[in-house]
This record gives C-alpha cells, sequence and structure tokens, in this order.
C-alpha cells in the first residue's frame, strides 16, 4: 500500500481526453472517447458503422441498428497486434473495386481476427490506429480501464488474502463428506505465517500449508534449494487417506545432478505421512516433472534440474513431456490462423463454405480462398493444438487417479512452478475434490493456485506491473516491427505487406506472453464435454471468466503475485470479478446461461478418474469457433436445449403455482361468500322472524284501537297522502301477509283521529256546542281547552260510546297477580 498513493498520483496526471462524442449511451461508467471513425466498415461481415477508440476498448456501433457489434468490439488489453498495411489480393465485393478502403487488422488474444475498412483520402483511419497504438498497450499498471473507477465504490469488503484463509481452514478441518472420527491426518499439517512479508518467497502467498514436523527453519533453510525460492508447500490434502498434492519449482540440482540440500529432502520425505495400518504397504511418494525429460536436463546447464530418487526415499520421478510457454504461445497463434482461414465468417470477407470445394474451374482444389493441401497443413497444426491440451489433461489425470486410488501423495513442479505447474495442481483439484467444481469452489481455487502461489498474469497477458521500487517492471515499448501477418498460409487472402513498415505495429508483448490459463479452461471444457452433469457451471461461464480475465477491466488478475497485487492497492481500487459475474448469474435466476441445467451433485460427489481412452479432446467450439462459425459453436446446442428445456419447465412450474394461486383465492372467495350468505340468511331470518312479530302486535293494536271507536285505515306508499295528524308505522311484508296487496309494495297502517268535521251532525253535538261550559265567544277551543262531554284532556280520539257499549274485556286481558 505505500506505492498506492503514487500510483493514484500518476494515474491523475492530465491526459487529452475528448468527450463521448455522441456515444453516451454505449459507453460504460468512466469510459471516454478517445478517436472516432464513421462509415467504417467492418469487412468480416459488411457491416457498416462507427469505430471509436475509448479507454477501454475498440467499439464498433453498426449504422443500421444503432447497436454494438460484439464481433468488431474488443476490449484494448485483448488486442495482440495490429496492422495498418493490409492489401486484399482478392476483392469480394464489386464497390471495393470502384472506391479502394484502408484497411486496418486487429488481431485479437481471444481467437479474434477483424478488419476495418475506411474511407479513404481522410484521417480518421489515422486517429483510430494512433490512439489504438499508443493506448491499447500502456506502459503503466495505472493507465489501466480498471483503475478509472471512483474508489468509493468499490467493495472493501472483497479481501482475497480473507478468502485464502478460509479455503484453508476447510482443507484443514472436519468437512461435510466425511465423518468425524475418520479425520486422524489433519493434525499432521499447519499454517504458518513465515512468509508474512514475503520474504521467505515473493511469489508465494503470505500464508502457507507445510507439515507440521517441519519448522519454519527448515522452510527457510529448503527455500534455498528451488528456483525462485519456491520451495515445496501443500495444495491440497486428503483429510482420510493422509495424501498430499504438493507444488514448487524445479531442484537446484546442477549440471551433474550432485547437488542436495537436507532440509529440502527432509520437506519432501515429510509429504509421506505413514499408514495409521501397519499392515498397509508404505505410502508412496511420486515427484513429477511437467517437463520433457530432454528439457529438465538441460535446465541443469543453468543450475536446474530435477530430483533424483535416490535422494527422496519411496518416491519415484516422472516426466510429463509437456512444452514450454513458447511453444503454446505459436501453437495458439497456428490455431486462430486456422479457423480465421476456414471459418464461416473470415477476416477478409470471404465465405469458407464447404460449397467452395469442388470448384470445376480449379478441379476441387478451392477451400476458403486456400488449397486442399494448405486445408491439411492446418489441420495439422489443430492437431498439435489438441496434443498440448491431451497431455495437460492425462498428466492431470494420472495425479489424481495415484491420490484418490492409491492414496499417495504427489509433488508436482516444472521449472519455475507457476504455469504448467499451476495448471496441473488446479486441475487435479477439480478432479479430487467435487466442491471446486462449485461456483464458490472455483473462485476458491482460482484464487488459491493461480492468483496467491504467483501465476505472472502480467508477463502472460502482456500488461504492465509494478517493480521493487514502484514502477513498471514489464514496460511495453510502442516499437515499429516487421508486421509480418501473412507467413503462414491462412493469410494468403491478406498479401504480404512487405518486410517492414513504418507504422505497423507487431504484438507489442512481452515474449513471456502464453495462453496458459486458456489452456487450463480448455481442459476444463473438456471434461464438462464427457461429465456433463459433474459441473455446477456451464461452458458459456468459462467463456466469459477467460473473456473478463482477458479485459484486465477488474483487478483480479493484475500484476503477477499476491505481493505486487498489495503493492499496487488494485483490492481497494478496482472492481471485483468475481462479483461481476455473481450479479450477472443472480440477474437470470435459477436458468442463466452461466448454470448447467444437467448438474447433479448427488452423483458426483466423489473424485472424477477418466479413463485414458476417453481423454482425445476436440476443439472448444464455445471459445474456438464463436467468431468464425457462431451457428457451430453451441457445440450441438446441448447446452442452449437444456436451458431451453429448463426455462419451459420453470415456466411451466411458475404457471402452475399461479393457477394454485388463483385457485386458493377463488376458494377463499368463496368460502367468504359463503360465510357472508350464511350470515345474511341469520339476518334474513331475524327480520322475518321481527316482521312477524311486529305483524301480531299490528293485529294487536288494530283490535284493541277499533274497540274505542277509532278507525284504521290501510294504505300502500304508492296511493298514501301524507297528513299531518297521522301517525304512520310501515314494514315490508312478507309472502304471508295479505294477498290483495303488492308483494313489492310497502304496507303503511295509519291510525287516524276524525275530526269534528268529518263527524255526523248529530242532536248530541249541537248540544255540545250549546252547553258546553267550557265553549267561548271564539268557539269550542278543544282539544286545547277541556271537554265537558269528554271529562278528560286526551287529545286526537272522538269516543264512540255504541262501541264501549259493545266492548266485551276478556279475562286473558287482565293477567293474574
Amino acid at each position: 500500500m505505500r506505492f498506492c498513493a503514487f500510483f493514484l498520483s500518476r494515474f491523475k496526471d492530465p491526459r487529452s481526453r475528448r468527450s463521448s462524442q455522441g456515444m453516451e449511451e454505449f459507453l460504460l461508467e468512466d469510459e471516454e472517447v478517445y478517436a472516432q471513425g464513421h462509415g467504417v466498415v467492418l469487412l468480416n461481415t459488411d457491416e457498416a458503422g462507427i469505430v471509436s477508440v475509448t479507454n477501454f476498448r475498440l467499439l464498433f456501433v453498426s449504422q443500421a441498428t444503432k447497436s454494438i457489434i460484439e464481433l468488431g468490439t474488443i476490449p484494448l488489453s485483448t488486442i495482440e497486434k495490429l496492422n495498418d498495411d493490409v492489401k486484399l489480393q482478392s476483392v469480394p465485393r464489386q464497390y471495393d473495386k470502384k472506391q479502394p478502403r484502408e484497411l486496418l487488422q486487429v488481431i485479437g488474444k481471444d481467437m479474434r481476427v477483424i478488419v476495418f475498412a475506411f474511407r479513404p483520402r481522410t484521417k480518421q483511419k489515422n486517429e483510430v490506429f494512433d490512439a489504438l497504438r499508443r493506448y491499447a498497450k500502456p506502459s503503466q499498471l495505472w493507465e489501466l480501464y480498471a483503475f478509472s473507477c471512483d474508489p468509493s465504490t468499490v467493495d472493501k469488503k472483497s479481501d482475497p488474502k480473507m478468502r485464502l484463509m478460509k479455503e484453508y481452514h476447510r482443507l484443514l478441518s472436519e468437512g461435510s463428506e466425511f465423518e468425524v472420527e475418520k479425520y486422524y491426518f489433519r493434525n499432521n499439517w499447519r499454517l504458518t505465517t513465515v512468509n508474512s512479508s514475503y520474504s521467505l518467497c515473493s511469489t508465494y502467498p503470505s500464508q502457507l500449508i507445510v507439515p507440521k514436523s517441519i519448522s519454519d527453519e527448515d522452510l527457510w533453510q529448503a527455500s534455498t534449494f528451488r528456483a525462485g525460492r519456491r520451495l515445496p508447500i501443500i495444495s491440497w490434502c486428503n483429510p482420510v487417506s493422509g495424501a498430499v498434492l504438493a507444488r514448487s519449482s524445479q531442484p537446484l540440482v546442477g549440471l551433474m545432478m550432485n547437488f542436495r540440500n537436507n532440509a529440502d529432502e527432509k520437506l519432501v520425505s515429510a509429504l509421506c505421512i505413514q499408514n495409521v495400518d501397519a499392515n498397509l504397504p508404505p505410502r508412496k511418494l511420486y515427484i513429477v516433472d511437467a517437463r520433457p525429460r530432454a528439457n529438465a536436463l538441460a535446465n541443469g546447464a543453468k543450475g536446474g534440474g530435477s530430483e533424483s530418487s535416490s535422494n527422496y526415499p519411496k518416491s519415484e520421478v516422472l516426466f510429463l513431456g509437456i512444452q514450454n510457454i513458447h511453444t503454446m504461445r505459436d501453437s495458439l497463434s497456428r490455431l486462430r490462423d486456422y479457423v480465421d482461414a476456414h471459418g464461416s465468417i473470415s477476416s477478409n470477407g470471404s465465405s469458407s463454405a464447404v460449397s467452395l470445394v469442388g470448384d470445376r474451374r480449379n478441379r476441387g482444389s478451392t477451400w476458403g480462398g486456400g488449397s486442399l493441401n494448405s486445408m491439411t497443413q492446418f489441420s495439422s497444426m489443430l492437431g498439435e493444438w489438441l496434443n498440448h491440451i491431451q497431455n495437460i489433461l492425462v498428466g492431470a489425470s494420472w495425479i489424481a487417479a495415484q491420490i484418490a486410488q492409491e492414496s499417495a501423495s504427489v509433488l508436482v513442479h516444472c521449472s519455475d512452478g507457476w504455469d504448467r505447474t499451476t495448471q496441473l495442481i488446479a486441475l487435479a483439484c477439480l478432479l479430487l475434490d467435487p466442491y471446486y467444481r462449485t461456483f464458490d469452489g472455483f473462485q476458491a481455487l482460482v484464487e488459491k493456485d493461480w492468483l496467491a502461489f504467483g501465476h505472472p498474469f502480467a508477463e502472460r497477458l502482456g500488461i504492465p506491473t509494478v517493480s521493487e521500487n514502484g514502477g513498471s517492471q514489464y514496460e511495453l515499448l510502442r516499437q515499429p516491427s516487421v508486421g509480418n501477418l501473412t507467413s503462414s498460409p491462412s493469410r494468403g487472402s491478406l498479401g504480404t505487406p512487405g518486410s517492414s513498415s513504418n507504422t505497423s505495429v507487431q504484438s507489442q508483448t512481452s515474449n513471456n506472453s502464453s495462453p496458459i490459463l486458456l489452456q487450463w479452461l480448455d481442459c476444463i471444457a473438456q471434461l464438462l464435454r464427457l461429465y456433463p452433469a459433474a459441473f455446477q457451471f456451464s461452458s458459456k461461464f468459462l467463456v466469459d471468466f477467460m473473456d473478463c480475465v482477458l479485459s484486465c477491466r477488474f483487478g483480479n488478475f493484475l500484476c503477477n503475485s499476491e505481493r505486487e497485487r498489495e503493492q499496487s492497492g488494485v483490492t481497494s481500487s478496482c472492481h471485483c470479478m468475481w462479483t461481476y459475474l455473481a450479479d450477472l448469474r443472480a440477474s437470470g435466476g435459477s436458468f442463466h446461461e452461466h448454470i448447467n441445467p444437467f448438474y447433479d451433485r448427488e452423483r458426483y460427489w466423489l473424485p472424477l478418474v477418466p479413463p485414458a481412452a476417453a481423454l482425445a479432446p476436440t476443439l472448444w467450439p464455445q471459445f474456438y469457433l464463436r467468431w468464425t462459425c457462431p451457428p457451430e459453436s453451441q457445440g450441438g446446442g446441448l447446452e442452449s436445449h437444456g436451458h431451453s428445456m429448463r426455462k419451459k419447465y420453470e415456466a411451466s412450474v411458475k404457471s402452475k403455482e399461479m393457477a394454485e394461486s388463483r385457485s386458493r383465492d377463488i376458494k377463499m372467495k368463496m368460502e367468504s361468500m359463503l360465510t357472508d350468505l350464511q350470515r345474511e340468511r341469520r339476518a334474513s331470518s331475524s327480520a322475518l322472524a321481527m316482521a312477524q312479530r311486529a305483524r301480531r302486535e299490528n293485529v294487536a293494536i288494530k283490535r284493541a284501537i277499533q274497540t274505542i271507536g277509532c278507525t284504521v285505515n290501510f294504505s300502500t306508499n304508492e296511493n298514501q297522502v301524507d297528513k299531518p295528524e297521522e301517525m304512520s308505522y310501515s314494514f315490508r311484508r312478507e309472502a304471508d301477509t295479505v294477498s290483495q296487496q303488492d308483494d313489492n309494495a310497502d304496507m303503511s297502517v295509519s291510525i287516524s283521529a276524525i275530526e269534528d268535521s268529518l263527524v255526523s251532525e248529530t242532536p248530541s253535538n249541537q248540544v255540545c256546542e250549546s252547553l258546553c261550559p267550557f265553549r267561548s265567544r271564539e268557539g269550542c277551543r278543544w282539544p286545547h281547552a277541556a271537554c265537558a262531554q269528554l271529562g278528560s284532556q286526551f287529545v286526537g280520539l272522538k269516543a264512540n260510546f255504541d262501541a264501549f257499549d259493545r266492548l266485551s274485556v276478556k279475562d286473558c286481558y287482565f293477567p293474574k297477580e
């Protein structure tokens, strides 16, 4: 972290940056446009668009669809070669004859070869090419796009050292797949912090797993006997069988192989812990040298070499014959030429369909602009690459078989112990431990064996890193070169640009660049083809993982070791690739394309030991053919078909759940409606009972009122005329009421007092008016005054004395006391 402030100050140096130039909708966060060309044609697909050079990528947007064209869009750090002196020998299109184009060829580390055609007599090509030449290969680490993000947006909790410790504790503690009492051997290993300051070995992690019988002093003495002080360290251990998988660099035995180191021999012997059962044969130790034997002997002239089994008891030394990084780099370059020349989408814009074979004018000799003889030659180049993949697969499978079946311990090394050694160790761990075949386990495996144990990603990817003084250790020089991109037969259609070019740029990468990580992922893809249900992740996940590494968009794979990443502060300054991939999977749910739809953990919870006959690799189509043969790159469409079936299944399950939910809602509504109906029935029954009781009361009141000489009138609301002197009581008639009335009419019972004016003129009335002592000048004031005839102040009723005479009083009217 002492160099972090220095890096940030250098990163903030002023730089001539331009605006987004109308590309805002296509740019990522903190992405800026440096140069731009309009009316540019992507010759591979004959599509016109706008090409832009940003601080992250070469961006190509189609003018027709206004969308990003993936083939023409490549991160700057993924570009391996540039060539601006390309001339086509054959012109596939008619308009090119009338209007020649200025061409720019871009070759990527991801098997991509693309050619852009610019308008002639413009400065657009030179501006784009100069920007690419300047920014595609930065000389300083902090000039990478990964450092352009706001540090406040970086997750500070994402600490790879803490995740490594978590994986160490998983290896040394009880697991869920074995019984606790069987963990006898877990006490034979320990974690040491002897390398906490990286003084023991600058390319090893700060904490190491070693045999408990080895002291830290022994580790110091043993480190002097190994190249780069990369002494034997345990990478994986089986607490049930006691077998371990260890790694180191070559021993410094010298040309005569007579140099020895007691501490180193003691450390290697401690990897072979004795069996608990004395009846079992002694545990064997295999020392696997990944190099060819001749290469190992040749390294003896430089002080290196290989072990002698006579110096390490109970051991056996084997050589796997895997070639070095330079051979792998050249082999991949030839494979890329083969794929580009014979794919359906070629960089020169011409078709390479099988229908071209059999052209009568050429007597069946054409295939993609070449000849059948050249195609056969390229087929041998394809076989060369597959042979390298097979050697790695066979070696890792053999190592895993000895540990799983023989309970033997294995020590693996090559020259430096960080390329071929890492490939074999990580692949053997993947076969032995089913945890590493999950997403979380894959991350733990990569961070342990690739990142923590110092695979030089900066050198292999051709990007700058840091040195002791905080400067750039592998500064890449931007110098012109021959640019001979047509030396192979597949480049015949591109012509020969000449022996030299003032504007051509070669690989611009260091001589130590090599596709070591790609080979390892290729081997996993081969295993995924053999065991499609053993891995939680899919082949598409491996492709996207490799693209993220090549893009240098994240800080996980920058620099060459854990120490350099700590010095440069990439963890606190750059975003994490693992978080990005996890969010990507979460966005797609359980049927995301990264998830293997056939994964069956219950079936594949034991080590995978593939037979030798099955280790016959084929071309990994998802990676190598995706740009030149898009339809064929799906590898038969097994994964895509599985994802499609899974999506349909998920859709049917979702539809079923929705239908069940609707059914439950309808059922609940029906139950609620039934409850309401029952409540209404009870309310109706109660109202009916009240109506019947009111009817009986009305009948009784009617009888009682009629007995005192009052009239009772019945009328409906339609015919009723409201009168001030009336007292009304209304109720809804039930079905058993008077049949003469309308069923829907409201019945009102009016009890009316008969006015004096309505009473027939009788002598008694005349006598009352003439003889009443309470009568005044204004006349009779009853009911507001007393009445001599009634002898009462009761108002509103006129007595009918004849009715009183007919009144019969029954005993039932008076209850017994």
